[in-house]
């Protein structure tokens, strides 16, 4: 038995050898296993608003169709000089999680509240996050700008805490919490950690308000402390507004109070290229609101809206992170992609950025970039 065992092994060895062996290949194909629920089209709220709001989200929606997005949106009219938010907004948002807007003119003086600090304390969108970076082939003063402002939403100057004490005399209330100041510190930090960000540096004002900004340093000090691997700075506001304009790159991650934040997100995104470029968001605990990153000063230009000239990139580019926010990260790149591919090529750019494209004309190009 033991011999017939030898002689049919010895056989088949001899087989084997003349026949030829196909390659092993050197690497192996992945299989992705997807949850329950990938690529379930998700409902996101949308608010064109006003001035230029209409064109830029119309943008993203054409683009959103081309590229098959896993995401539809449900509209509604909200406009800068209503009293409040309709209730049925609140609701959809708080449905949805997520919402993407245009911007919202609120008026100059007068009894009207922003609508905009009414939505973010509605649903504690207690961070503002503006990433201001450099975008290649668009020319700036600067170069190796890649800021993220991380600004506490529901508080300080915004609190809107005013009165008229007698006539001639207002006064406005500052109010910081521990509580606030805590929780734009860890989020800032932790940010830094999770996108492999080196340092965090704190904008503050403490060496005059020395009682509020010096709860808000202090806070940010405890923080700190729970992320060793992470630098941690501290830039008095008036200091750090020279420095942004003359050596922007020095800057990573920068954490602020409310009004300070307003300022430094929107001065640096003058340094990195324009507010027409700068992607951000307001994030909570429960949701997200998804908008152009710094002020939309031309919202009410009546002439960019007639000419249908706005330039649709910084809501593009607050799409993807909203893409990335639902968790469709290949979905965000291909936008990303697309639009730093017509960015760099420089045919078709919009008047603040030097062309004289049309909104639907960089639509348009950036359709035809997506891979």
């Amino acid at each position: 038995m033991a011999r017939r065992s030898f002689s049919l092994l010895k056989t088949l060895t001899k087989s084997t050898t003349s026949f030829s062996l196909a390659p092993i290949p050197t690497s192996r194909s992945v299989t992705y296993m997807p949850r329950p629920g990938d690529g379930t089209p998700r409902p996101v709220t949308l608010i064109p608003g006003d001035g230029i709001g209409p064109l830029v989200t119309d943008a993203v929606e054409q683009v959103m169709h081309a590229m098959h997005a896993p995401v539809y949106f449900e509209k509604y009219e909200v406009h800068g000089d209503m009293n409040r938010i309709p209730p049925e907004v609140i609701e959809s948002i708080k449905k949805n999680k997520v919402c993407l807007k245009g911007g919202l003119k609120t008026p100059v003086g007068g009894g009207v509240s922003s609508l905009n600090v009414m939505l973010r304390k509605e649903l504690d969108l207690y961070a503002s996050l503006v990433n201001c970076f450099n975008l290649p082939g668009l020319p700036t003063r600067h170069e190796n700008v890649d800021i993220v402002v991380i600004r506490e939403n529901t508080e300080g100057e915004y609190a809107g805490l005013e009165h008229e004490v007698v006539p001639g005399v207002v006064e406005s209330l500052k109010v910081i919490t521990k509580f606030c100041s805590e929780r734009i510190a860890k989020y800032a930090f932790e940010y830094a950690y999770l996108n492999n960000r080196k340092t965090v540096t704190a904008v503050h004002k403490a060496n005059i308000m020395k009682l509020a900004d010096g709860l808000f340093l202090e806070s940010c000090r405890e923080v700190a402390t729970k992320y060793p691997s992470i630098k941690y700075n501290e830039i008095i506001v008036d200091n750090c507004c020279m420095q942004l304009v003359s050596k922007p790159e020095q800057f990573d991650v920068m954490v602020t109070p409310n009004l300070y934040g307003n300022l430094v997100a929107n001065t640096a995104a003058g340094i990195a290229g324009g507010t027409g470029v700068m992607p951000g968001g307001n994030v909570g605990a429960d949701y997200a609101v998804f908008e152009q990153g710094a002020s939309a000063g031309n919202v009410g230009k009546e002439k960019m809206v007639e000419q249908k000239k706005a330039n649709p990139v910084a809501l593009l580019l607050s799409s993807a992170m909203m893409l990335r926010h639902l968790q469709f990260p290949s979905f965000a790149d291909r936008l990303e992609t697309a639009v730093k591919h017509v960015i760099s090529e420089g045919k078709c750019r919009s008047k603040d950025l030097g062309g004289d494209s049309t909104t639907q004309e960089v639509v348009d190009a950036v359709i035809a970039n997506l891979d």
